[in-house]
């Protein structure tokens, strides 16, 4: 599969693909825009930024789609999805979770590599989330996550992709718990 995404990065229409499979990882899929993000950065890192817009700006109107499913269509397209991934534990842990730290929750899941469309559904499911806090949420937590990814590209070039294939997934949990860390000292001392 990954090879599948990275082979986008060669083709005329590769910011079309990359939009679109930010979009579709927020809302039904669990494919990473990272892979062809990085493919792209790689190969031109002075555009890793707007690469790295383009991902926000997918992924947000992935969320926005994965949203309404969980609203208006979860009994028909949201259960099937969440059926078909067995992810059905994981998503009553979410609304759950939900309670009490919806924009945090929705902060770090659209940051880490938690598969962010059960996340979106979840958050429409009975209008869970208000849609407002969930898209300011979400552009925050995708944003942290493709322009901090953008960032290393910039910076590093095709040097930290060997890097990045292998540890991807656990800098970003790394980060997301010194992010959570963070949080919770800066509220023991307001």
């Amino acid at each position: 599969m990954k090879a599948w995404i990275e082979h986008f990065a060669s083709k005329p229409y590769a910011l079309w693909a990359l939009s679109i499979t930010a979009c579709l990882e927020a809302s039904v899929l669990p494919v990473p825009p990272d892979v062809l993000l990085i493919a792209l950065a790689v190969a031109r890192p002075k555009r890793s930024f707007f690469y790295a817009a383009i991902c926000v700006a997918g992924s947000t109107a992935g969320a926005l789609i994965g949203y309404y499913i969980g609203h208006a269509f979860f009994e028909v397209i949201g259960r099937y999805i969440v059926d078909f991934y067995g992810l059905q534990n994981r998503f009553d842990s979410v609304l759950i979770l939900y309670k009490g730290h919806a924009w945090t929750a929705i902060l770090l899941a659209g940051f880490t590599s938690i598969p962010f469309s059960i996340f979106t559904i979840a958050a429409g499911f009975n209008a869970t989330i208000e849609v407002g806090t969930f898209i300011m949420a979400t552009l925050a937590g995708r944003s942290l996550r493709f322009f901090l990814l953008a960032a290393l590209l910039f910076v590093f070039g095709p040097a930290i992709k060997t890097y990045l294939d292998r540890y991807l997934e656990r800098f970003s949990i790394a980060v997301g718990v010194l992010f959570i860390l963070g949080i919770l000292i800066l509220q023991g001392f307001l």
